[in-house]
């Protein structure tokens, strides 16, 4: 894991908490910003998703050049 899943997973979280809490004392405000935080933590955690995509990508790239040794 990589910080911007931690990172991006904390924000989703909070963001529902946020939202819930939101629909619970009927602040549409509070519900809102809960729903843009989680999107937010979302696309950090799929931003991480990606990073950690791509190393295995160029862990398995360099281990197959090594194989055929170039």
């Amino acid at each position: 894991m990589n910080k911007n899943q931690v990172k991006g997973a904390a924000k989703e979280a909070a963001g529902v908490v946020q939202k819930e809490f939101g629909k619970a004392v009927d602040s549409p405000k509070h519900a809102i910003e809960g729903t843009a935080k989680e999107v937010v933590g979302k696309t950090q955690k799929a931003a991480g998703n990606m990073q950690e995509d791509a190393k295995k990508v160029r862990k398995d790239a360099n281990r197959e050049a090594e194989k055929r040794g170039w």
